[in-house]
């Protein structure tokens, strides 16, 4: 058997060690120091002036819009457009803050939306965000992207859950949006059991975003910050202040188990990006052989962060074939992320889904995809070179 993934974390047997060492001598396992010092280090993986630790990748990816929300860099009815080919926690929080969703295609060759396609869009209607997503260590063609959304006064997100590590000519994937989030969850690049971060250089965004994390509070601000918003709503109590809602949040707080987590794991990453890029160069080589399936390009790409191995067959009776090929070695597979968005109820239920997305239903209904991780034997790979063989 082959799952989609093995181990919890990496380097399993130390990291659960340390972490049960960790929890027996501590006092406190809220939020804390873990936090912050996870917080500082992944904003310097990144390259990103700001890091905001929360408690899922979800819980990321609402706290970036209802932030543009309560800075006003939104309201009710403007158009979001984003990825087709996500999942739902991008667009979810969408339609429950009253912002209408637009998806924008895939292109089947890169799984992701290309600049070329953002284009057509704008020719047709105008937006006010686009929340792209990074599907599977892919990615569109950013740069470009991010200078069209520029041109346009376009605020552009990213969803990099799936792309941690990933290197364009231009910088690093995660680092093109304003904001950008990131998944720590199980089987993703790195695992802090659950837990997502959000990235940005902007420094208001980054104070939102933390009032947003913690019920709108202002106790995790600089200072400086706090004094600015006591002095505005005539806060004058060290003690009121404590329990002064300044804006609408959440409670999206990680935990000391999470900063924990991410700081142990964070030095294992570029090794184990590595590996999985190396996994996944060896299943490419067997792939272009066959063809039945679909080549992906990623030629824009300089260093790629797979995080799975993705097939996209030709057809859709060659994908019931070689799922059936795969299922019947023993490997797990799974669909392309959430497949087209739209065909799910609550899509259905809540926006208007009628929008004509061949690139991102050809990936779904003739695309699956199985593990690709660090803990991959030669024999795994043997099977897996097996399966995409032609028989």
């Amino acid at each position: 058997m082959i799952p989609l993934m093995k181990n919890a974390f990496l380097n399993e047997f130390e990291t659960k060690k340390e972490l049960s060492d960790f929890i027996a001598k501590s006092d406190r396992l809220s939020m804390g120091e873990q936090c912050n010092t996870f917080e500082k280090s992944f904003a310097q993986f990144q390259g990103a002036k700001e890091a905001i630790l929360f408690n899922s990748g979800g819980s990321a990816n609402l706290a970036i819009l209802q932030t543009l929300k309560n800075l006003g860099r939104v309201g009710d009815g403007d158009r979001v457009a984003f990825s087709a080919l996500t999942w739902a926690t991008n667009v979810m929080p969408i339609i429950q803050m009253g912002l209408k969703p637009v998806p924008v295609d895939c292109t089947v060759s890169t799984l992701n939306v290309m600049s070329n396609t953002l284009t057509d869009l704008l020719s047709k209607m105008d937006i006010k965000v686009f929340f792209i997503t990074n599907a599977l260590g892919f990615t569109g063609d950013l740069g470009k992207i991010r200078d069209i959304c520029n041109e346009n006064n376009i605020i552009l997100l990213e969803d990099n859950c799936e792309a941690l590590g990933t290197k364009l000519d231009d910088g690093i994937s995660g680092s093109f949006g304003e904001m950008s989030s990131f998944s720590f969850f199980v089987a993703h690049h790195m695992s802090t059991i659950e837990g997502g971060m959000v990235c940005t250089n902007n420094d208001e965004y980054a104070e939102m975003l933390r009032m947003v994390r913690a019920n709108g509070w202002d106790r995790n601000l600089k200072a400086t910050q706090q004094h600015k918003l006591r002095e505005k709503h005539n806060i004058h109590s060290e003690f009121d202040s404590k329990y002064t809602f300044y804006d609408l949040g959440y409670n999206l707080r990680p935990t000391e188990i999470t900063g924990f987590l991410g700081n142990s794991q964070l030095k294992y990453l570029e090794e184990s990006n590595l590996k999985r890029k190396n996994n996944y160069d060896l299943l490419e080589l067997v792939l272009k052989q066959n063809p039945d399936f679909v080549t992906l390009d990623h030629s824009h790409i300089n260093f790629l962060s797979s995080f799975a191995f993705p097939v996209i067959c030709k057809n859709q009776n060659l994908k019931e074939f070689y799922f059936s090929q795969f299922s019947g070695a023993g490997v797990e597979v799974r669909p392309m992320i959430a497949g087209n968005i739209l065909n799910q109820p609550f899509y259905k239920k809540y926006a208007d889904h009628n929008f004509d997305l061949p690139g991102t239903e050809k990936i779904d209904k003739c695309g699956f995809y199985c593990g690709n991780y660090v803990d991959l034997t030669d024999s795994d790979i043997e099977i897996l070179s097996s399966c995409l063989s032609k028989s």
